[in-house]
């Protein structure tokens, strides 16, 4: 499952042309990272970025229609829209959570900004966690189910799951720091599927676990090289932004380059590989990623990859520091 030709990536039926040039920056802008993409109900790619404009709402051409969030985040994370195309920005640095309209009014929020629950992590290394801690230490994103419930993965400081009903009473929780079954380290995405399932992306475990509602494992996927986010089309195909060994590990854990880099890999429901793209030895091309972080896809079938190439190897000269952070992929 390779690229097809120079032109295309991904395999029949799942072919996408990159698109160059995507998107078009003002002069003096820059995005740095982008650590949080998703599609409004009118085909706008919003980017949640690490840079003086936090949160851009961008045409299908990539042309810049409005900007906000300057001094709100200590550091963005996650990016979630609701069916009435509000907002669910997660700080993770800032431990919490900020459900926005489209256009930045707060309407509420989940924990308490800037203070951090108590897991008994050392620093910030998560091999440390002595338990799982209610909301928040270190939020990473957020699903929503069709009653309107809340989940959120916590992330990593924490290594729980917290479910919210629709009016943003807390639920439960699960989960807890480790390797073995509903143990986490580093739940990093999460999203809910067409049957309810709950699927959470366990980054440094390498596999997506797959949840009831109610916090009950029902299967563990496998040979998934840090999966850092998650998107499901209505066709019920999952979509993985796999970030790969290649880049983005903590200080502590050297870069593998005989390993998988980052790509993106397209599954159905069953956890059967249907496309696969990315991970050689070109990650800032058009064709391939360095570091994919959020995954998205538009009506057409588009499809937008957020990437923190910045934090993960631009700042240490890993990659060149104009490598794009944002890609676009038209479905061919």
């Amino acid at each position: 499952m390779t690229v097809t030709s120079p032109e295309t990536v991904g395999t029949d039926p799942f072919l996408y042309r990159p698109v160059p040039h995507w998107p078009k920056l003002p002069d003096g802008w820059e995005l740095l990272d982008v650590p949080g993409v998703v599609v409004d109900s009118h085909d706008r790619l919003i980017a949640f970025t690490r840079s003086p404009h936090p949160v851009i709402i961008f045409d299908p051409d990539g042309n810049i229609e409005s900007w906000w969030g300057a001094d709100m985040f200590v550091h963005p994370h996650g990016l979630q829209i609701a069916p009435d195309d509000t907002l669910y920005l997660t700080d993770d640095m800032g431990h919490a959570i900020y459900h926005c309209t489209a256009a930045g009014e707060i309407l509420r929020t989940f924990g308490t900004p800037g203070q951090p629950s108590d897991t008994g992590i050392d620093g910030i290394d998560f091999r440390t966690i002595k338990c799982g801690a209610d909301p928040f230490n270190g939020p990473t994103n957020v699903a929503l189910d069709d009653d309107g419930r809340i989940f959120v993965s916590d992330g990593y400081w924490n290594a729980r799951v917290h479910r919210y009903a629709a009016d943003g009473t807390h639920e439960l929780s699960w989960g807890g720091p480790g390797d073995g079954p509903s143990e986490f380290n580093v739940p990093h995405a999460v999203v809910i599927d067409p049957r309810g399932r709950v699927l959470l992306a366990d980054r440094e475990n390498n596999r997506i676990q797959v949840f009831s509602a109610d916090g009950e494992l029902l299967t563990t996927w496998t040979d998934k090289p840090r999966p850092n986010h998650m998107f499901i089309d209505h066709h019920e195909h999952l979509y993985v932004a796999e970030n790969g060994h290649r880049s983005g590990l903590y200080a502590w854990q050297p870069k593998q380059l005989d390993k998988p880099g980052g790509r993106v890999s397209i599954y159905d429901l069953d956890n059967k590989l249907l496309a696969r793209w990315g991970g050689g030895d070109d990650p800032c091309s058009p064709h391939d990623f360095y570091a994919p972080h959020a995954i998205s896809l538009d009506s057409r079938g588009d499809m937008y990859v957020g990437e923190v190439t910045w934090s993960a190897g631009g700042s240490e000269g890993d990659v060149a520091a104009d490598c794009p952070p944002l890609k676009k992929f038209a479905r061919i």
